[in-house]
């Protein structure tokens, strides 16, 4: 999706239920919503790329090999749904490890912004935690924030909302708004 605008998406509590440390393809269940919204977001032009904190390889919970089966199963039900993700990047590290690529530092964004012809002047972050929020911010984007079950909204993000069908319907009106 050449010079398109790119929506930087999280994985668990976000696009699918977090099942902490999910290895197992089979346990993938799309968060309520996922799907209209990755739809209403590409309807709008956006690429989808997928940015997602994976510590459980760096913590020995799981391989690479059992984390690239769950994106593969992954990117399978997104395509008998009619979508699919433009890429998909994640960071195996531990958090001491203290790398660039663990949000909310910005190494996976620039990856994709390096790797891909997308327009990141004109990119989007939506999450569900407050790395996700700061990783926005740090990239100087703007920030989503899905909260459910009562989640206090992060003061730093741009909206908040209850899932992100709701965050691709915040977007379309603003760009309504703008014209």
């Amino acid at each position: 999706m050449k010079n398109s605008p790119v929506l930087f998406l999280d994985r668990d509590g976000t696009l699918i239920v977090d099942k902490n440390y999910l290895s197992d393809p089979a346990g993938i269940d799309f968060m309520p919503d996922a799907l209209a919204g990755l739809r209403l977001f590409r309807a709008m032009g956006y690429a989808l790329v997928m940015i997602t904190n994976q510590s459980g390889v760096g913590r020995g919970y799981f391989s690479d090999e059992q984390l690239q089966a769950v994106h593969r199963r992954l990117q399978e039900l997104l395509t008998a749904e009619g979508l699919a993700l433009d890429a998909i990047y994640y960071c195996p590290h531990a958090p001491e490890a203290q790398c660039h690529c663990r949000k909310p530092a910005t190494g996976m964004l620039e990856q994709a912004c390096a790797n891909h012809d997308f327009d990141c002047s004109r990119a989007l972050m939506v999450g569900d935690s407050q790395a996700d929020v700061l990783v926005a911010r740090n990239f100087g984007i703007t920030a989503l924030q899905i909260c459910r079950d009562g989640a206090t909204p992060d003061p730093l993000a741009h909206w908040s909302g209850p899932s992100l069908l709701a965050a691709a319907e915040w977007i379309a009106a603003q760009k309504h708004q703008a014209g």
